[in-house]
């Protein structure tokens, strides 16, 4: 494996914990040599390589493995995948209900909830029904809301999501008018 290929592995397991280049150099190299090792400008020794594969919890034969998958290794990476998946599954619920936008693909998963949210309001939306119209609506704020995060904030699914809610709004204002006309409000 070349130096560019191990030192991308540890930054971005550096990076799936949160940590700064400064907090995993601590006192046994300095903040300079890692940033070397990570753009790949540095080999680092036997005994650093040790240090970094402790320091990251990742197993020294996992690091330098020819079948590496950041998948397995960092949780950040495994959350981003099945949100992918449950979004071409379309399985919009299990989105919202097991995948939160945090992390280092916070804004990637703000995107896929969004997406989510808009399905489901979109569903919910077509029935009519004025239950399911106020949960449409729910959902259609929520995408509206999650479509403004990140750097993938989406201002034509925003603007979707509120079409949603106005058409939605005028649904039941119209069922509760026709109501209040057969009740003699």
């Amino acid at each position: 494996m070349d130096n560019a290929e191990l030192g991308k592995r540890l930054k971005t397991a550096r990076l799936s914990k949160k940590m700064t280049q400064s907090e995993v150099a601590g006192n046994f190299i300095t903040r300079n040599m890692l940033s070397l090792i990570e753009s790949g400008n540095a080999t680092p020794s036997m005994k650093t390589l040790e240090y970094l594969s402790g320091i990251l919890d990742i197993p020294m034969d996992k690091l330098l493995s020819d079948s590496w998958e950041e998948s397995t290794e960092i949780p950040d990476f495994q959350t981003l995948r099945n949100a992918k998946k449950l979004l071409t599954d379309k399985n919009y619920p299990e989105i919202l209900e097991n995948i939160k936008a945090e992390g280092i693909f916070k804004d990637e998963l703000h995107a896929i909830r969004s997406m989510a949210h808009l399905e489901i309001a979109e569903t919910l939306s077509e029935s009519g029904q004025p239950e399911q119209l106020q949960q449409a609506v729910t959902h259609a704020r929520s995408a509206a809301e999650e479509a403004a995060q990140g750097i993938y904030a989406n201002t034509a699914r925003a603007a979707q999501a509120n079409q949603i809610i106005a058409e939605s709004a005028r649904l039941l204002s119209s069922y509760y008018s026709s109501l209040a006309q057969g009740n003699g409000i």
